[in-house]
Order: C-alpha cells, then structure tokens, then sequence
C-alpha cells in the first residue's frame, strides 16, 4: 500500500480509495458503479495557520492532538485563521446557542480531513456536516421529530445496573464512562455523553466509576446467559488505559463471556491514541489471554466518510490486528449529506477494507434524537442503498443497513413487518424480551413504532403530522 504522509503544502484534502466516477473501462462501461483502488494519504495539516509549523512528530503524538483538539469557537477561529468566512462563525454560533445537543470536540486528525479549500467546500465537506453543524443545517419545519427522545433507544430504562444496558438476551452494553475524544453532532447518548449545551442539561451518573465497574462484572458473574459484552461510552480511549485493561482482564475472568467489543470512534478519531506503546503492549495482553480462553475481542469504530481514512487510520487498526484481536469492525451512521448515495457508501466501504483492514459492518439509521431531522433518512430510502450496494463487495464485507427500533433493537431495514408510507410510520416485531419486558406476555406479539422525517412524507402525510402537531397529539 502506497502512503504518503506528508504531502506538500497546500494539500487540502484526502483522495478517497474508490470513485463512482471517472473513465471507464471496457468491463465496467454503463456499470453504476466503477471500483478503482486509490492510495491514502495525510492531508497537510500545515495549511491552517494555527499548525503551520506543527511537525510530524507533534502531529503523531496522541498527547499533541488532545492538547490542540478544537472546543469552541475562539479556538477554531484561531485554528482555521482567514480560511473561512465570518458568515460561517455566525452561522456555528447560533447553533451552539440554540439547538446543538453536542458541545464542540473536535482532534486536529478530524478537522484536517476537512475541505478547507473554501467556505462553501467546508459547508459542503461531509465530516464538517456532522462533526461541528450549523444552524443553516437544521430543518426550520421540522428540526425535531415529534417523537424525538433524548435517550430515543431507552437504554436508560434497561439498565440492569448503572450504565450496563441488558437489551438482548445474550448481550449486554457496558458504558464505562460519558466522555469521548470527539463529539459527534448525531450522538445517540447525546443525553448522557459530554457537557451539557445551552439546550440539553446532561444526565451523570451517580455512582463512582470504580463502582459502577464493579457493579457491572459482579452483574455478569451471576448472569450465565450473557455471552456478548460491548465496552463502551462514551469512548473507551478517554479511560486511562490501566484502568480499562484492569476492567477487560476482570471481564476475561467471567466463564460465560465469549465476545468482547471495544467500542471507540477514537480509532479513526484519533489513531495516535492506539498507536501508544501502552496501549499496543496492553492489547496484546488481553488478546493472548482472550486466545487462550476462546474468547474473541474486536475493536468497533465509527468511519461515515471516505475522506476519513487516512494512512495514521489504516495505521492503528492494523496495529491493532497486529495484537493478535479477532477483527476491526465499522459501525458508520446513515447520514444525509455524509454518506446518503450508494458510490458514497461504496467509497467509504472500500477505503475501510482495501487499505485499513477495517471490516465494514454496519450502517446505523440515524437515531431519533432531538434536533436530528436533517440528518435522518426514511427507512425506504435506506432500504434502496442496501439494494445499491449489494453485488459489489464481498458478503462478508458488505454493510447491513440497520433500523435500531426503539425497544426492540437493530433489525435489518426490510424486516419491517408493515410500512404506512404516507404517514412514514414503519412497524417492527422481535423474536426476544427486553431486561424489562421479562413478565410482559405480549412482547413478541406487540408492533413496535419508528418514524420517517415529515419532510420526506407526500403533502397528505406532512398535512397529517401538522394537524396531529397543532392539537397537540
């Protein structure tokens, strides 16, 4: 693989692995879609003025990256200089007052996969679109879904004890802290996870994390029929690494855990964090004992964009391979004006798999959280992206487009049972109980809800929404 990590100044942004478009070939002429392998590189953080004189060496540390990552608006100006227009500070300044669920997190690796060629590139750019939103992107009919929660998958509600939510029978998710390196805009725990904005005070925790640690291995040691834990947050690479190792090796103990998923959007994120001798001699540890128990790790990220996949990306997911950990895995977020085309999707997916080794996995439905409209898609359009990309990677890399349905669960996006197009109403059945639903004799009889965004509705069914919303239904 061809990487160049320092190209020339000026660069200002990364070439994707694969295009949709381009000159053609015999073989693909009139395909859709045409596959070209593209070599990764580093975009030049020198061209922002704040990092001109930032070497390499800075640039790879992971201590530099959180030391400098972007928290607000000052911060970004200084950063950014005379690349962006004042019309775009305005613009982020109303929405961090008014509607933004996230504060403002970003590392210097995200910000530098950005088009910062103008303001309308930058406007444009697909990772600025959902990691600093502006208020210019919000829907003004309808930001919020009537229906909108902020903790939209009651994961809360299945907390069997603090931060460990037992929605599925075999699995459980562990939250082991409410922080991240970055803050993403379509944070499904944007009710949870970081500070709070001036319109969504944060829920906390109660108890002391060393506590809740406890609680949630204390929970699993007596509960056999768990053998699938996701370890998350927040981002398990803001837990000092000793710490986490010390809860994962505690995990390994536990007879009945046979997978182990560390959750980190940090991956990608950033890389320098899992480029750390610690980190790399510490992961080697648990998966030789994971190796020796049968048991599986796998790191999960989160990638939405090709652009994002940069040579100190695909750098850190095969170091982590290089451990001896089952797989990489990619848990991206359907996103419109991110990754809503099939040759986007397709980019990103084979980026992940050509040159990161990172398995594509999973493509989330946006959640629907609060202030999300703008970014969630109907279910019928994900189901024609789930057509789109089919034939093109190979099964086992190929993306599942998943609906997570509010007490239910991830179903693939044509398990629905019944779908009223007009009103945008799908409706989903599962095969299991919830932690809460043990008693509950209609669980698997019952029609679980979720809704399309009213604007993507036919005029009927947005008139519909409206007079529901003006009797206050």
């Amino acid at each position: 693989m061809t990487t160049a990590l320092h190209p020339e100044p000026g660069t200002a942004g990364p070439a994707s692995t694969a295009t949709g478009t381009g000159t053609g070939t015999e073989q693909d002429a009139g395909q859709p879609y045409a596959y070209r392998r593209r070599p990764l590189h580093e975009p030049d953080w020198r061209r922002f003025p704040a990092w001109r004189d930032v070497t390499t060496a800075e640039w790879e540390s992971a201590q530099w990256q959180r030391a400098h990552c972007v928290k607000n608006l000052r911060q970004l100006r200084r950063v950014m200089g005379d690349l962006l227009d004042e019309s775009f500070y305005a613009d982020l300044e109303r929405d961090q007052a008014g509607r933004a669920t996230m504060s403002m997190l970003v590392p210097p690796q995200m910000l530098n996969t950005m088009d910062t060629s103008s303001t309308e590139a930058f406007l444009a750019d697909p990772v600025r679109r959902y990691m600093i939103p502006v208020d210019g992107d919000r829907r003004a009919d309808w930001p919020s879904h009537p229906y909108s929660a902020r903790d939209s998958l009651h994961e809360a509600e299945m907390w069997a004890v603090e931060g460990l939510t037992h929605r599925y029978p075999t699995k459980v998710l562990a939250e082991l802290l409410p922080t991240c390196p970055q803050y993403c805009g379509h944070c499904t725990r944007m009710d949870l996870v970081g500070n709070s904005t001036p319109a969504v005070d944060k829920h906390k925790f109660t108890i002391k994390p060393t506590d809740r640690h406890q609680a949630m291995l204390d929970y699993l040691r007596r509960s056999p029929g768990v053998r699938d834990v996701v370890v998350s947050g927040g981002d398990v690479a803001n837990l000092p690494w000793p710490r986490l190792e010390q809860f994962l090796d505690a995990l390994l103990d536990i007879d009945n855990i046979r997978d182990v998923r560390l959750a980190s959007k940090a991956l990608m994120g950033l890389p320098q964090h899992w480029l750390q001798d610690e980190v790399r001699a510490g992961m080697e540890r648990l998966a030789a004992k994971a190796s020796r128990r049968g048991v599986q790790i796998a790191i999960h990220t989160h990638v939405n964009a090709a652009r994002s996949v940069t040579p100190l990306v695909a750098r850190a997911a095969r170091a982590m391979l290089d451990t001896g950990i089952r797989d990489v895995r990619n848990q991206g977020v359907l996103l419109r004006g991110v990754n809503d085309s099939p040759a986007e999707l397709l980019d990103l997916s084979f980026a992940l798999l050509d040159e990161a080794g990172i398995l594509p996995y999973y493509l989330y439905m946006c959640d629907m959280i609060p202030a999300a409209e703008h970014w969630r898609l109907a279910v019928w359009e994900a189901q024609e992206l789930q057509h789109a990309i089919m034939g093109y990677l190979p099964g086992f890399a190929t993306p599942r487009i998943v609906c997570d349905v509010p007490y239910v669960g991830k179903r693939w996006v044509h398990q629905l049972a019944d779908y009223d197009r007009e009103r945008g109403v799908s409706y989903w059945t599962k095969n299991y109980r919830t932690g809460i639903e043990t008693a509950d004799p209609d669980a698997l009889k019952r029609r679980y809800e979720y809704y399309d965004p009213i604007y993507t509705l036919s005029e009927a069914g947005r008139e519909w929404w409206a007079r529901r919303q003006a009797v206050g239904e």
